[in-house]
């Protein structure tokens, strides 16, 4: 999102970066150029693999996942890791609008061990996957391709969950939303962390207030108005000094949610580590919303690994 394409605080050079986005693009190109511009700044869709980036876990499966669209057949790039157990519960997991699946690779293991089977993609444009420019239709187009994909995996919904990171939280709302609208494949709950309530709102908070956004922005991202339609658990997961997108935003998506749900603010995490910060917190909060148990056996094995790691060092 636009705070993530500077990693820093709002300073006047980023808000003058902001403004100058908007109001150049609108003065020289109009709203094409303008929404162009915007895509450019909400997605930084990178190809190559993350510097950190070991190879592929042991037990992940890389697959290729079809999207139709009026221009044809582009192919998703994908990554499933099932759960030692045949039994767990599967996630779709939705990353945000930095990076591709090789920067995820951390928050995808730790979920392994809250004890599910993890499906992982990247939008179109994203890493491997086909395609050019995102914007919010692709990658809502995405998640509902992957969320079919996963239907086929688990046929029990309720054994199926729909997570979502900054960005993502905001493509799982609209995902969550869609699917409890009645015509189509539902899920047991939503879990979404670091994420805000429009991107016009996120937007404004890293600008001038007398820009006019709310008129000028074509991806919205809306999720405070859709969260309330959801038919299902709904899990707001936030960090309490996270600096890109203030805890204040997770509060008014919870506030907004009209079904069963939990807040979890993690104490002393930021946009990134709530899941590491605050993974016994995590464990507890996936227990009483949803009644699920992590995978000791994965855990066993993430400490032993661990462990090894640490007597080398």
């Amino acid at each position: 999102m636009l705070a993530q394409r500077f990693l820093v605080h709002p300073t006047l050079t980023l808000r003058l970066a902001v403004a100058a986005a908007v109001t150049g693009t609108l003065l020289v190109g109009g709203s094409t150029a303008l929404q162009q511009e915007e895509r450019q700044l909400t997605f930084e869709a990178i190809r190559d693999a993350a510097n950190w980036f070991g190879g592929l876990p042991k037990g992940v499966q890389e697959l290729a996942l079809p999207v139709h669209t009026s221009n044809g057949t582009q192919n998703i790039h994908a990554w499933w890791w099932p759960a030692a157990d045949p039994r767990a519960p599967a996630l779709l997991y939705l990353h945000g609008s930095r990076a591709n699946l090789t920067g995820q690779v951390q928050r995808l293991r730790l979920l392994r061990e809250f004890g599910f089977s993890v499906f992982a993609i990247d939008y179109r444009g994203f890493g491997l996957s086909e395609g050019g420019l995102p914007s919010e239709q692709t990658v809502y187009e995405d998640a509902r391709a992957a969320w079919d994909w996963l239907v086929r995996q688990q046929p029990d919904p309720a054994r199926r969950f729909i997570y979502g990171h900054s960005l993502g939280g905001a493509v799982a709302v609209d995902l969550a939303a869609t699917l409890s609208s009645g015509n189509a494949e539902p899920a047991a709950g939503l879990i979404v962390e670091s994420t805000f309530t429009t991107l016009v709102d996120i937007a404004q908070e890293w600008s001038f207030p007398w820009l006019p956004l709310g008129v000028l922005m074509s991806q919205r991202f809306d999720s405070v108005s859709k969260i309330g339609r959801i038919a299902m658990p709904v899990l707001v997961v936030h960090g309490a000094v996270d600096r890109e997108v203030p805890s204040r935003f997770g509060q008014a998506l919870y506030d907004a949610a009209s079904g069963p749900k939990k807040l979890l603010l993690v104490a002393g995490a930021g946009h990134s580590d709530s899941m590491g910060a605050g993974a016994d917190q995590y464990r507890q909060a996936l227990a009483e919303l949803f009644g699920l148990k992590a995978d000791r056996q994965a855990q066993s094995v993430s400490r032993e690994a661990g462990q090894r790691r640490r007597s080398r060092t």
